[in-house]
């Protein structure tokens, strides 16, 4: 795809500052390993543009760039200091999960730089907090060795289906692949995640940015809060189609 029609196919939001694209699933953002990404097509193009945050080639959804250095300083100080809100919508390939969930588990990188918790699986332990939900931790006594990366998730369902859960996600730190390492290392992998489902029953992996709010001092009022809708691809789980009616469904996930 050419820079042009993609960029208008997935523009949302645009000022003088910054570009936030919709991006489809299989499309990197930035990076050396891809053959193609979106700050490379752009420039091919005559654009220069600065990721203010990544999200994976798998993953669809909303992802904000920068048109200038001052701007980019800016909002990525904001990641940096988590004071970004972010939100995503994953589908799991099982059930089971509770209305709402921490993830407190430190990550780390293996070998040939892959992600994966910074403890032994069987260390992982799940506390049952009544109506509050649940807490997947380890003892750090069981943190293995060397440099790992303190790291929580938290989510809240949104949907209950026969083999899928529908999740809005709030990683409130930002490691790579933190999502779907930690969904997937307490049994509930995002379906069709390639790192952790060898199925094929899946054409894409369920996991999208959906939503994202920073400070923007240029803007009156001075804030970004954007918001990216997956596209029907998202909402049909291999032959399962998850919801007939995706804005309610949203709607409701926004509340929670």
């Amino acid at each position: 795809m050419h820079w042009p029609e993609l960029r208008a196919q997935c523009r949302l939001e645009e000022d003088a500052a910054i570009l936030a694209l919709n991006k489809p699933a299989g499309i990197s953002v930035t990076g050396e390993r891809h053959d193609t990404d979106i700050v490379q097509l752009a420039e091919q193009d005559g654009e220069t543009l600065y990721p203010v945050h990544r999200i994976d080639k798998v993953t669809s959804g909303l992802v904000l760039l920068a048109k200038d250095l001052a701007a980019h300083g800016q909002l990525t100080r904001q990641f940096n200091k988590r004071t970004a809100e972010k939100c995503y919508l994953a589908v799991t390939a099982s059930t089971g999960l509770p209305d709402h969930g921490v993830i407190d588990l430190p990550l780390s990188v293996g070998r040939k730089n892959r992600v994966r918790i910074a403890a032994p699986r069987e260390s992982i332990a799940r506390t049952d907090n009544g109506p509050a939900g649940a807490t997947w931790s380890v003892a750090q006594r069981d943190v293995l060795a060397g440099k790992n990366y303190p790291s929580r998730t938290e989510f809240t369902t949104v949907l209950r289906g026969e083999a899928h859960t529908v999740l809005a996600v709030r990683p409130i730190t930002g490691r790579r692949h933190q999502i779907r390492v930690h969904l997937a290392w307490i049994g509930h992998p995002i379906a069709g995640d390639p790192l952790f489902d060898r199925s094929g029953a899946y054409p894409r992996t369920h996991l999208h940015s959906w939503r994202l709010r920073l400070d923007a001092p240029w803007r009156d009022p001075a804030e970004l809060a954007l918001t990216a809708a997956p596209g029907p691809d998202f909402w049909t789980a291999g032959t399962t189609r998850l919801t007939e009616d995706p804005e309610a469904l949203l709607a409701l996930a926004a509340d929670a």
